[in-house]
């Protein structure tokens, strides 16, 4: 008889009232289990449905599976039988469990070994400081609902796979869009649109980079960037970060098919690239045919500061790659970027887009589309800034308010984000002084995962190493960010033991 998992021995109840999926369950583990043994004959499907009170259609499709599944062997006008030859199971170990795999490629060796641990947001948190969460509160949704109602009704008459490079009308439209935002100059076919910045950064460590080769890279830098090419097995060449941006002059000597750099707003001190080593970059790429990865994540928000153009923009910048995103001006869940690419490599990007994932969600790219047409989306990006122009000045008041002397910080002119430099107290306290702060009620992040020597922070200005905290604010209320620093104040005085620092 068929034995429910589900039943009450105690109580003497049957399997009546099971659908198909549970007798096969059901039959399977008796068979792993060697209820049945090989070769057994297995109760024909009428008898079986009688004794379970169901029809002989639902018995007849359990069946069926087993033998799909090689359990059983089925043959005409005669009963089930069990099959001879089985793959081993221990009774009861029916579900899959985590193992080792037998074998990976080497990168997945080098992705398992050196993998960048995921952080897990807290919805308990009185105020999370993390870098990258923007405030669903900002989010356009009447206008985003109403551009994606009109995608849908505005669907072809024949569904199927678009351009891996993207709507030809969003890239016609991001076209005007980088012109007048950026003064970028390209065309049409020079853009393809991604699934967020990320994307953008794997394509060009696929495309680009070999093993063994090198790479340049701001020290510190952005964590997923400096991965995402290592992970091609190229060799990182961290290169120091000042007041003016990456240290174009030490360059000279690094063997690089390419460097990656963040000239808008450095992440995560958030220096912003001078002119003269923009140039002396874009010098050294063209003299060492090596490519430029622009990443401009966050420039739209500008706040003290006049903008310089980008790598992009200027004169002798046909071997920069340039990528932009919208998660910091519309939401990071949209996973929308683009790359501006150079002509010669347009037709491996678009090769290279369609085997990763054919192209980016056509709905998403034509809503879109409509909010830079109609430059609703350029109206949103100047209340954006707005609004987070305001939660930066809450932030500072109360860093001001609450730290005094105790905190420099760095970075604050642009972005979204800020660097908090604790004068006097070493990295070493991060630890505990996170771990105090969550207990109260607040997330922290320290800056060491950006170095790669994470054993040691360090403020140039004042000239030592001392902790470090990437504080992103784009998430939170004014309100949030006083009542989360006065928490802080009050972690930080428990973790250092130094009392009142006010």
């Amino acid at each position: 008889m068929v034995q429910s998992r589900k039943q009450n021995s105690s109580s003497g109840s049957s399997s009546s009232g099971l659908g198909a999926r549970g007798i096969y369950e059901n039959l399977r583990e008796q068979i792993v289990a060697e209820v049945y043994g090989r070769g057994d004959v297995l109760p024909s499907a009428r008898a079986l449905a009688v004794e379970l009170g169901v029809s002989r259609t639902t018995v007849t499709s359990a069946y069926e599976q087993l033998a799909a599944e090689g359990f059983v062997v089925i043959r005409h006008g005669a009963r089930p039988r069990v099959a001879i030859k089985i793959a081993h199971s221990e009774p009861g170990d029916l579900g899959h469990t985590a193992a080792e795999p037998h074998s990976l490629s080497a990168f997945g060796e080098r992705l398992r070994s050196r993998a960048i641990p995921m952080r897990v947001a807290s919805e308990k948190l009185v105020a999370d400081f993390r870098y990258g969460d923007m405030s669903a509160s900002d989010f356009p949704t009447l206008a985003w609902r109403k551009a994606m109602n009109d995608a849908a009704l505005g669907r072809p008459p024949k569904l199927s796979y678009g351009d891996p490079c993207g709507s030809i009308r969003l890239r016609s439209a991001l076209q005007g869009y980088l012109w007048r935002a950026r003064s970028i100059r390209c065309e049409v076919g020079e853009i393809v649109v991604v699934n967020g910045s990320q994307q953008g950064l794997d394509l060009c460590a696929r495309l680009l980079l070999d093993e063994g080769d090198g790479f340049a890279i701001e020290e510190p830098c952005y964590p997923m960037a400096r991965s995402v090419f290592e992970m091609t097995g190229a060799i990182a060449a961290p290169v120091e970060v000042d007041a003016e941006g990456i240290r174009a002059d030490l360059l000279a000597d690094v063997g690089a098919r390419l460097a990656y750099v963040t000239p808008s707003h450095q992440f995560p001190l958030g220096s912003v690239m001078s002119m003269g080593r923009r140039q002396q970059l874009l010098g050294w790429a063209k003299e060492k045919r090596a490519y430029i990865v622009e990443d401009d994540y966050d420039s739209e928000y500008r706040f003290d500061m006049n903008p310089i153009p980008p790598l992009r923009a200027l004169g002798g910048a046909s071997n920069v790659i340039y990528i932009g995103t919208v998660s910091k001006t519309l939401s990071p869940l949209l996973r929308i970027g683009y790359v501006v690419v150079p002509r010669e490599l347009q037709e491996v990007f678009a090769h290279a887009k369609r085997l990763t994932d054919r192209h980016a969600p056509s709905l998403e790219q034509e809503a879109l589309a409509t909010l830079l047409e109609t430059r609703v989306y350029e109206s949103h990006v100047r209340k954006a800034r707005r609004q987070n122009a305001r939660r930066r000045a809450a932030l500072l008041d109360a860093l001001q308010a609450e730290f005094r002397d105790l905190v420099r910080v760095e970075g604050a002119e642009a972005g979204l984000h800020v660097v908090v430099w604790f004068h006097d107290t070493p990295p070493a306290m991060a630890a505990s002084f996170i771990e105090k702060a969550a207990s109260l009620g607040v997330g922290i992040y320290s800056i060491s995962p950006h170095y790669f020597d994470q054993t040691l922070d360090f403020d140039q200005t004042l000239d030592r190493s001392c902790l470090g905290l990437v504080m992103g604010y784009a998430s939170l209320t004014e309100s949030q960010i006083h009542r989360g620093l006065k928490l802080l104040r009050r972690a930080y005085e428990e973790a250092t033991g130094s009392g009142d620092v006010s």
